[in-house]
């Protein structure tokens, strides 16, 4: 928030409320929202930095999540904070069918 204004938010989910991988040694970001305005003012950094300690308390070994492929923003900033690609999610959005390219970051090993 800023003066009295959310200017931004994060979904996090864990375990069965996952949306794909239900594991319930991971925490899967399910949106990061900063308005546009608030674009590159490391806002969404310090959302990422939250879900970063909540994993951390959560004691899960790596978080997950899907990124539209088109978005190559949140792609490069996925990267830069060290996740991975390791597979991919087709989905449709009406009668297109769009591609989430699905990233992980692994926190600790088992």
């Amino acid at each position: 928030m800023l003066n009295g204004k959310i200017i931004g938010y994060i979904k996090l989910n864990v375990g069965e409320a996952q949306t794909d991988i239900k594991d319930n040694n991971a925490l899967e970001i399910e949106r990061i929202y900063v308005l546009k305005a608030f674009h590159g003012k490391k806002v969404g950094q310090l959302l990422y930095d939250t879900a970063i300690q909540i994993a951390m308390q959560e004691g899960v070994i790596y978080l997950w999540l899907g990124v539209w492929e088109n978005n190559p923003r949140a792609i490069s900033f996925y990267k830069k904070n060290g996740f991975a690609e390791f597979d991919k999610h087709v989905f449709m959005l009406g009668m297109d069918q769009q591609i989430d390219i699905m990233m992980k970051k692994v926190l600790k090993s088992d």
